[in-house]
Protein backbone atom coordinates (compact mmCIF):
# COMPACT_ATOMS: atom_id res chain seq x y z
CA UNK A 1 0.00 0.00 0.00
CA UNK A 2 1.58 3.33 -0.95
CA UNK A 3 2.55 5.88 1.94
CA UNK A 4 2.18 8.86 -0.66
CA UNK A 5 -1.62 7.42 -1.77
CA UNK A 6 -2.54 7.06 2.56
CA UNK A 7 -1.31 10.68 3.24
CA UNK A 8 -3.24 12.11 0.73
CA UNK A 9 -6.13 10.37 1.99
CA UNK A 10 -5.43 12.09 5.18
CA UNK A 11 -5.01 15.23 3.13
CA UNK A 12 -8.19 15.17 2.20
CA UNK A 13 -9.42 14.91 5.10
CA UNK A 14 -10.55 11.04 4.98
CA UNK A 15 -10.31 8.53 7.39
CA UNK A 16 -8.01 5.68 7.08
CA UNK A 17 -9.29 2.03 6.76
CA UNK A 18 -7.62 -0.62 9.55
CA UNK A 19 -5.52 -2.11 6.96
CA UNK A 20 -4.05 1.31 5.43
CA UNK A 21 -3.96 2.72 9.47
CA UNK A 22 -1.71 -0.65 9.92
CA UNK A 23 0.47 0.04 6.70
CA UNK A 24 1.12 3.58 8.11
CA UNK A 25 1.86 2.80 11.06
CA UNK A 26 4.28 0.17 10.13
CA UNK A 27 6.40 2.80 7.69
CA UNK A 28 6.57 4.99 10.74
CA UNK A 29 7.36 2.85 13.66
CA UNK A 30 10.12 0.77 11.63
CA UNK A 31 12.07 4.04 10.81
CA UNK A 32 11.10 4.04 6.94
CA UNK A 33 9.16 7.75 6.60
CA UNK A 34 11.18 10.76 5.83
CA UNK A 35 10.45 13.47 8.66
CA UNK A 36 7.83 15.31 6.53
CA UNK A 37 5.92 12.34 5.68
CA UNK A 38 5.71 11.63 9.45
CA UNK A 39 4.76 15.11 10.77
CA UNK A 40 1.88 15.10 7.51
CA UNK A 41 0.96 11.79 9.12
CA UNK A 42 0.65 13.23 12.32
CA UNK A 43 -0.87 16.70 11.48
CA UNK A 44 -2.91 14.60 8.98
CA UNK A 45 -4.82 12.61 11.81
CA UNK A 46 -5.00 15.32 14.38
CA UNK A 47 -6.63 17.66 11.76
CA UNK A 48 -9.41 15.66 10.70
CA UNK A 49 -9.34 13.95 14.27
CA UNK A 50 -8.30 10.43 14.82
CA UNK A 51 -11.05 7.90 15.16
CA UNK A 52 -10.77 4.36 17.07
CA UNK A 53 -9.77 2.05 14.23
CA UNK A 54 -7.20 4.36 13.95
CA UNK A 55 -5.30 4.43 17.37
CA UNK A 56 -6.73 0.87 17.27
CA UNK A 57 -4.19 0.47 14.78
CA UNK A 58 -1.16 2.00 15.58
CA UNK A 59 -1.26 0.53 19.23
CA UNK A 60 -0.97 -2.80 17.10
CA UNK A 61 1.92 -1.67 15.06
CA UNK A 62 3.56 -0.72 18.57
CA UNK A 63 2.73 -3.89 20.50
CA UNK A 64 3.66 -5.70 17.89
CA UNK A 65 7.25 -4.33 18.61
CA UNK A 66 7.10 -3.77 21.91
CA UNK A 67 9.66 -5.85 24.14
CA UNK A 68 7.84 -9.18 25.19
CA UNK A 69 6.84 -9.95 28.48
CA UNK A 70 6.15 -13.70 29.41
CA UNK A 71 2.43 -13.90 29.50
CA UNK A 72 0.81 -13.64 33.05
CA UNK A 73 -1.57 -15.82 34.14
CA UNK A 74 -5.08 -14.95 35.58
CA UNK A 75 -6.20 -11.52 36.12
CA UNK A 76 -4.30 -8.50 35.95
CA UNK A 77 -4.97 -4.97 35.81
CA UNK A 78 -3.13 -1.26 35.10
CA UNK A 79 -4.25 2.39 36.00
CA UNK A 80 -3.18 4.90 34.33
CA UNK A 81 -4.45 8.17 32.97
CA UNK A 82 -3.35 10.46 29.74
CA UNK A 83 -2.36 13.51 31.86
CA UNK A 84 -2.55 16.74 30.72
CA UNK A 85 -5.36 17.63 33.47
CA UNK A 86 -2.58 20.58 35.11
CA UNK A 87 -4.06 20.19 38.42
CA UNK A 88 -0.58 18.86 40.22
CA UNK A 89 -2.62 16.42 41.66
CA UNK A 90 -0.54 14.08 43.63
CA UNK A 91 0.08 10.70 41.93
CA UNK A 92 -2.95 8.85 42.52
CA UNK A 93 -2.54 6.01 39.77
CA UNK A 94 0.56 5.01 41.31
CA UNK A 95 -1.29 5.14 45.28
CA UNK A 96 -4.09 2.79 43.51
CA UNK A 97 -1.83 0.07 42.10
CA UNK A 98 0.31 -0.13 44.96
CA UNK A 99 -2.92 0.10 47.31
CA UNK A 100 -4.57 -2.99 44.71
CA UNK A 101 -1.00 -4.96 44.93
CA UNK A 102 -1.30 -5.16 48.52
CA UNK A 103 -4.48 -6.49 48.71
CA UNK A 104 -3.19 -9.26 46.50
CA UNK A 105 -4.39 -8.58 43.52
CA UNK A 106 -1.84 -8.68 40.31
CA UNK A 107 -0.72 -5.11 38.99
CA UNK A 108 1.33 -4.18 35.99
CA UNK A 109 2.21 -0.50 36.06
CA UNK A 110 3.26 0.62 32.71
CA UNK A 111 4.49 4.32 32.60
CA UNK A 112 7.17 6.96 32.09
CA UNK A 113 9.18 10.32 33.61
CA UNK A 114 6.88 13.46 34.43
CA UNK A 115 5.80 15.19 31.27
CA UNK A 116 2.95 17.59 32.75
CA UNK A 117 2.90 16.18 36.62
CA UNK A 118 5.66 16.89 39.30
CA UNK A 119 5.75 13.27 39.64
CA UNK A 120 5.31 10.89 37.21
CA UNK A 121 4.78 6.95 37.50
CA UNK A 122 8.27 6.54 37.37
CA UNK A 123 9.49 9.01 39.46
CA UNK A 124 7.40 7.84 41.84
CA UNK A 125 8.53 4.02 41.87
CA UNK A 126 11.76 5.08 41.89
CA UNK A 127 11.27 7.39 44.50
CA UNK A 128 9.89 4.97 46.91
CA UNK A 129 12.84 2.08 46.20
CA UNK A 130 11.04 -0.27 44.05
CA UNK A 131 12.47 -1.79 41.08
CA UNK A 132 12.25 0.55 37.59
CA UNK A 133 13.78 -1.13 35.20
CA UNK A 134 12.77 -5.18 35.17
CA UNK A 135 13.70 -7.38 32.67
CA UNK A 136 11.01 -8.77 30.47
CA UNK A 137 12.19 -12.68 32.28
CA UNK A 138 11.82 -11.26 35.61
CA UNK A 139 8.42 -9.65 35.79
CA UNK A 140 6.63 -12.85 36.59
CA UNK A 141 9.48 -13.52 39.71
CA UNK A 142 8.33 -9.49 40.60
CA UNK A 143 4.67 -10.34 40.17
CA UNK A 144 4.98 -12.76 42.38
CA UNK A 145 7.09 -11.48 45.41
CA UNK A 146 5.28 -8.23 45.28
CA UNK A 147 1.81 -8.16 43.23
CA UNK A 148 3.15 -5.55 41.27
CA UNK A 149 5.78 -5.02 38.52
CA UNK A 150 6.73 -1.22 36.73
CA UNK A 151 7.26 -1.58 32.89
CA UNK A 152 9.44 1.14 32.61
CA UNK A 153 7.85 2.28 29.08
CA UNK A 154 11.66 3.11 27.33
CA UNK A 155 12.83 0.02 28.10
CA UNK A 156 9.38 -1.76 26.44
CA UNK A 157 9.07 0.52 22.99
CA UNK A 158 12.78 0.42 21.41
CA UNK A 159 10.74 1.22 18.08
CA UNK A 160 9.95 4.60 19.57
CA UNK A 161 13.44 6.08 18.47
CA UNK A 162 11.71 6.72 14.97
CA UNK A 163 9.12 8.82 16.00
CA UNK A 164 10.21 10.29 19.34
CA UNK A 165 12.36 13.34 17.02
CA UNK A 166 9.15 14.31 14.83
CA UNK A 167 7.14 14.49 18.17
CA UNK A 168 9.41 16.85 19.37
CA UNK A 169 9.59 19.06 16.71
CA UNK A 170 5.93 19.43 16.02
CA UNK A 171 5.51 19.97 19.55
CA UNK A 172 1.71 20.00 19.92
CA UNK A 173 -0.73 16.87 20.58
CA UNK A 174 -0.30 14.28 18.47
CA UNK A 175 -1.78 10.73 18.36
CA UNK A 176 1.00 9.66 20.20
CA UNK A 177 -0.27 11.33 23.33
CA UNK A 178 -3.56 9.01 23.47
CA UNK A 179 -1.33 6.27 22.88
CA UNK A 180 0.77 5.24 26.13
CA UNK A 181 -1.95 4.60 28.44
CA UNK A 182 -2.74 1.69 25.67
CA UNK A 183 0.33 0.17 25.09
CA UNK A 184 1.28 -1.90 28.51
CA UNK A 185 3.19 -5.07 26.40
CA UNK A 186 1.99 -6.91 29.45
CA UNK A 187 -1.38 -7.02 28.04
CA UNK A 188 -3.85 -6.32 31.35
CA UNK A 189 -7.17 -7.82 31.05
CA UNK A 190 -8.42 -4.89 32.94
CA UNK A 191 -7.87 -1.30 32.87
CA UNK A 192 -8.90 2.14 34.76
CA UNK A 193 -8.10 5.10 32.66
CA UNK A 194 -8.43 8.27 33.22
CA UNK A 195 -8.91 10.71 30.76
CA UNK A 196 -8.53 14.69 30.79
CA UNK A 197 -10.88 15.66 28.19
CA UNK A 198 -14.52 14.43 27.76
CA UNK A 199 -13.95 13.85 23.96
CA UNK A 200 -11.71 11.21 24.62
CA UNK A 201 -13.93 8.98 26.20
CA UNK A 202 -15.34 7.58 23.83
CA UNK A 203 -12.64 6.99 21.57
CA UNK A 204 -10.71 5.37 24.43
CA UNK A 205 -13.49 3.12 25.26
CA UNK A 206 -13.85 1.82 21.45
CA UNK A 207 -10.48 1.00 21.45
CA UNK A 208 -10.16 -0.76 24.16
CA UNK A 209 -13.16 -2.68 23.50
CA UNK A 210 -11.41 -3.67 20.21
CA UNK A 211 -8.36 -4.81 22.11
CA UNK A 212 -10.17 -7.43 24.19
CA UNK A 213 -10.02 -5.89 27.38
CA UNK A 214 -12.49 -8.20 29.84
CA UNK A 215 -13.46 -5.11 32.23
CA UNK A 216 -12.52 -1.46 32.11
CA UNK A 217 -13.43 1.94 32.95
CA UNK A 218 -12.38 5.40 31.15
CA UNK A 219 -13.32 8.01 33.67
CA UNK A 220 -13.27 11.99 33.36
CA UNK A 221 -13.40 12.99 37.39
CA UNK A 222 -15.47 15.81 39.02
CA UNK A 223 -13.59 19.16 38.27
CA UNK A 224 -11.75 18.31 35.26
CA UNK A 225 -9.43 15.83 36.62
CA UNK A 226 -8.26 12.25 34.81
CA UNK A 227 -8.67 10.41 37.71
CA UNK A 228 -11.94 10.03 39.83
CA UNK A 229 -12.37 12.65 42.32
CA UNK A 230 -14.54 13.43 45.35
CA UNK A 231 -15.97 16.75 44.36
CA UNK A 232 -18.92 15.62 41.99
CA UNK A 233 -20.14 13.34 39.78
CA UNK A 234 -17.98 11.81 37.40
CA UNK A 235 -18.68 10.76 33.97
CA UNK A 236 -17.63 6.72 33.25
CA UNK A 237 -17.68 4.74 30.39
CA UNK A 238 -17.37 0.70 31.19
CA UNK A 239 -16.14 -1.67 28.99
CA UNK A 240 -16.84 -5.35 29.05
CA UNK A 241 -15.70 -8.12 26.57
CA UNK A 242 -16.34 -5.91 23.53
CA UNK A 243 -19.41 -3.55 24.99
CA UNK A 244 -19.45 -0.68 25.88
CA UNK A 245 -21.76 1.04 28.92
CA UNK A 246 -22.37 4.71 29.90
CA UNK A 247 -22.75 5.68 33.41
CA UNK A 248 -21.68 8.50 36.28
CA UNK A 249 -20.46 7.85 39.42
CA UNK A 250 -21.53 10.13 42.42
CA UNK A 251 -19.04 9.83 45.23
CA UNK A 252 -21.44 11.23 47.82
CA UNK A 253 -23.46 8.16 47.34
CA UNK A 254 -20.60 6.21 48.90
CA UNK A 255 -19.98 8.93 51.87
CA UNK A 256 -17.10 10.71 50.23
CA UNK A 257 -17.59 14.31 51.14
CA UNK A 258 -16.15 17.09 48.08
CA UNK A 259 -12.38 19.06 48.87
CA UNK A 260 -10.71 21.87 47.54
CA UNK A 261 -8.57 21.02 44.53
CA UNK A 262 -5.52 22.64 46.74
CA UNK A 263 -6.16 19.88 49.53
CA UNK A 264 -4.99 17.11 46.37
CA UNK A 265 -2.41 19.15 44.71
CA UNK A 266 1.37 18.79 45.51
CA UNK A 267 4.24 21.16 44.93
CA UNK A 268 7.17 19.22 43.25
CA UNK A 269 8.43 15.54 43.60
CA UNK A 270 9.75 15.65 47.15
CA UNK A 271 6.20 16.99 48.59
CA UNK A 272 4.94 14.01 45.86
CA UNK A 273 6.84 10.92 47.00
CA UNK A 274 6.38 12.27 51.13
CA UNK A 275 3.00 12.12 50.53
CA UNK A 276 2.88 8.74 48.81
CA UNK A 277 4.89 7.26 51.34
CA UNK A 278 2.21 8.52 54.25
CA UNK A 279 -0.74 7.56 51.90
CA UNK A 280 0.89 4.01 51.56
CA UNK A 281 0.88 4.14 55.51
CA UNK A 282 -3.23 5.13 55.83
CA UNK A 283 -2.02 8.48 56.97
CA UNK A 284 -1.93 11.78 55.17
CA UNK A 285 -4.19 14.34 53.99
CA UNK A 286 -8.00 13.43 54.45
CA UNK A 287 -8.91 14.57 50.79
CA UNK A 288 -6.28 12.49 49.38
CA UNK A 289 -7.24 9.42 51.32
CA UNK A 290 -10.61 9.31 50.23
CA UNK A 291 -9.71 10.03 46.75
CA UNK A 292 -7.06 7.03 47.05
CA UNK A 293 -10.31 4.81 48.57
CA UNK A 294 -12.74 6.33 45.46
CA UNK A 295 -10.37 4.98 42.75
CA UNK A 296 -9.35 1.73 44.63
CA UNK A 297 -13.09 0.91 44.96
CA UNK A 298 -13.26 1.41 41.20
CA UNK A 299 -10.21 -0.89 40.30
CA UNK A 300 -11.83 -3.32 42.98
CA UNK A 301 -14.91 -3.13 41.10
CA UNK A 302 -13.63 -3.93 37.58
CA UNK A 303 -11.64 -7.21 39.12
CA UNK A 304 -13.85 -8.62 41.47
CA UNK A 305 -17.45 -7.89 39.44
CA UNK A 306 -18.71 -7.34 42.75
CA UNK A 307 -20.83 -4.22 43.60
CA UNK A 308 -19.35 -0.98 43.68
CA UNK A 309 -20.93 0.03 47.66
CA UNK A 310 -18.66 -3.27 48.68
CA UNK A 311 -15.63 -2.38 46.58
CA UNK A 312 -15.90 1.22 48.04
CA UNK A 313 -16.39 -0.23 51.67
CA UNK A 314 -13.12 -2.67 51.12
CA UNK A 315 -11.20 0.43 49.59
CA UNK A 316 -11.33 2.69 52.91
CA UNK A 317 -10.40 -0.72 54.68
CA UNK A 318 -7.63 -1.21 52.92
CA UNK A 319 -6.24 2.38 52.61
CA UNK A 320 -6.90 3.16 56.16
CA UNK A 321 -5.08 0.12 57.39
CA UNK A 322 -2.01 1.44 54.73
CA UNK A 323 -1.77 -2.54 52.74
CA UNK A 324 0.34 -0.08 50.53
CA UNK A 325 3.35 -0.40 52.39
CA UNK A 326 3.24 -4.34 52.61
CA UNK A 327 4.73 -3.96 49.17
CA UNK A 328 7.32 -1.14 49.42
CA UNK A 329 8.74 -3.91 52.07
CA UNK A 330 7.53 -7.02 50.14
Amino acid sequence: MNTVHILDQLADGKHLSGDMAHCVFTQLMDGKMTSGQAGSLLMGLRQKGETAEEIHAAVQVCLERATPVEPIKGATIDLVGTGGDGKNSFNCSTATALTLAGMGYTVTKHGNRAVSSSCGSADAVEGLGLPLRIAPKDVPAELAKRNFAFLFAPDYHPAFKHVMPVRKELGYRTLFNLLGPLLNPARPTHMLLGVAKTEYMEIMAEVLAQAGVEHAAVVYGAGGYDELTTNGIAKVIYVENGSIRHAELDPSEFGFEPCAEEELAVHGKEEGLAVLRELLEGKGPKAMLDMLALNTGMALHLITNEPLKTCMERAREAVAAGVGRKVLHA
